[in-house]
């Protein structure tokens, strides 16, 4: 788990590593962090109209100069970038084609070269983009400062850090010259792995083994609170020195926001063919169980108490599923994050988060927060500050994708299954009923206590009652529907089915609960042709 997650949720809930312990026999350990990071770069006083003007003011520049001034700065970018070429003895080639694959040309050129540290490459082609353009206004007959969405040069300079490995910058040649930085995490971690000598076996942007996965852990953990500001500051500077220089030599700073984040659940199988096995079995359960509400649940939507979609949400879902060369890939949007699983490499289940609207999720406030007048929660931001809590909610939605395909794990047969929970048992000194899970109201019992949003944290008596019976009309409806749902929990702690939290009064459900109740609720949903099927 990530160092900066609470010892609540430690406690509660680790589906990663009830995963590990089941397929102990067939998993080697899993890797949870970054994958692919994208940063961007923006000067926020040049980022829009008002904001420029401000600053021609500042710098005594007219908007009849305008263009020659950004030409000018233009043109001194181009030479600088063009001689860190130069002096690095790399190539800076012009690609015609802004579709091209920027990064395999440069890893090629990189492997033909033998780069192990530095430049290796500089690209630039046009793109579209925001930039700025003085023109004429019709009404007030003045020139004014426009930002159109057009086309100007970019430049890709692609690079081998000593720290985190291969990456590359885009920067934008003209005003407000944004700067985009792409990063992995798992290049971080295997140049780390390298100088603490730690063996590993990685085939592409995956590790398939390695030595001590607690190590190779707490490198990862140590990947989110790392100095991002000083590092993406640092590439600034060396790839863009001017930024420094606009305002006649006065600061003039870039604003670091995560535009993209990934952030992968490796689980390592031993082999490729005990991931084969589980495969086409995990993707079965992701294409027919997960509906719309579970996969607002993974994302970290609250869903009401019936279980359905809000009649106030206005977002879309989508699931898709895609064969492609490094495996087949089932993915669920919502707007524009997602939840991710695939099988990579062979032995490699990587279940994978992707947030690009952050404003999507939201997050508790700190204390130093909640007296500046902000409430218990807030909106996730796409400033770096807000890295270690993006980090964590995407932890726990590939915990949340992980607890719900658990069950397919069990292939006990349903009458073994039944047997062991349907006979009355003695519990606490006191006779229990056995569970009746194909009559209705067990069933709506076993339904409630599966949905998504109680993977992580468990469930209280309260929360139940929601579910099962609305709003209570009075109080005394409300200790009625409380003693009838604790009646009804006994029954699930007497045969196994959930166990109560040290010190709360919540539940969670054990592996052997989830998997029983899950192929409970699939036999009770299925019809019979589906059954005879089986049979046959």
């Amino acid at each position: 788990m990530l160092l900066f997650v609470t010892d609540n949720i430690r406690q509660r809930s680790n589906a990663v590593q009830q995963f590990i312990t089941k397929h102990q026999d067939d998993v080697m350990g899993a890797l949870n962090g970054f994958d692919r990071i994208r940063f961007r770069g923006t000067q926020r006083w040049l980022a829009n109209e008002r904001g420029l003007m401000s600053f021609l003011w500042s710098i005594q520049v007219k908007l009849t100069e305008f263009i020659d001034y950004s030409k000018d700065i233009t043109r001194r970018l181009r030479e600088h970038i063009e001689g860190l070429a130069e002096q690095s003895g790399r190539p800076s080639t012009y690609l015609y084609s802004s579709g091209q694959s920027k990064e395999d040309l440069a890893r090629q050129i990189a492997e033909d070269d033998g780069i192990q540290q530095g430049l290796i490459a500089v690209f630039r082609c046009v793109e579209p983009g925001y930039s700025f353009q003085v023109g004429p206004n019709a009404g007030t007959k003045r020139l004014e400062l426009r930002r159109p969405w057009g086309k100007c040069l970019h430049y890709y300079l692609y690079f081998i850090d000593p720290v985190f490995g291969f990456g590359h910058l885009r920067l934008q040649t003209w005003f407000p010259f944004t700067i985009h930085v792409n990063l992995n995490g798992r290049e971080w971690l295997c140049r780390e792995l390298d100088r603490q000598k730690i063996g590993y076996v990685r085939r592409a942007n995956c590790l398939v083994a390695v030595d001590d996965f607690e190590r190779a852990q707490r490198i990862l953990d140590l990947q989110v609170s790392a100095d991002w500001q000083g590092i993406l500051q640092r590439l600034a500077k060396w790839a863009f020195p001017l930024h420094q220089q606009l305002l006649n030599g006065g600061p003039l700073h870039y604003y670091w926001s995560a535009d993209e984040t990934e952030w992968a659940s490796d689980i390592l199988f031993h082999s490729p063919e005990r991931l084969a096995h589980w495969y086409p079995l995990l993707l079965r359960q992701g294409i027919e169980t997960f509906s719309s509400p579970s996969v607002l649940r993974f994302l970290g939507q609250k869903t009401p108490a019936h279980g359905q979609v809000s009649g106030h949400f206005r977002g879309e879902v989508q699931t898709e599923l895609v064969r492609r060369p490094e495996g087949v890939r089932i993915k669920h949007w919502l707007n524009k994050n997602s939840v991710k699983m695939y099988d990579k490499q062979g032995s490699v289940l990587r279940v994978e988060t992707t947030i690009l609207h952050p404003r999507d999720l939201k997050v508790e406030t700190t204390a130093e927060e909640r007296r500046d007048g902000k409430g218990k929660r807030r909106r996730l931001r796409k400033g770096v500050d807000d890295l270690p809590a993006r980090a964590a909610l995407s932890q726990a939605s590939n915990e949340r994708y992980l607890e719900a395909l658990a069950a397919v794990e069990d292939t006990t047969p349903l009458g073994e299954l039944a047997e062991s929970v349907c006979g009355s048992v003695t519990w606490q000194g006191r006779s229990v009923r056995g569970l009746r899970p194909l009559e209705r109201e067990d069933h709506a019992l076993l339904k409630a206590v599966m949905h998504g949003e109680f993977a992580l944290q468990g469930f209280r008596n309260g929360d139940l009652r929601g579910l099962l019976f609305g709003s209570a009309e009075t109080e005394a409806d409300r200790r009625r529907q409380a003693a009838q749902i604790t009646r009804r929990l006994r029954i699930l702690r007497a045969h196994g089915l959930i166990e109560k939290i040290p010190q709360t009064h919540r539940y969670v459900l054990t592996p052997s609960g989830r998997s029983s109740i899950t192929a409970f609720l699939i036999a009770f949903n299925a019809n019979t042709n589906q059954l005879n099927q089986l049979a046959a």
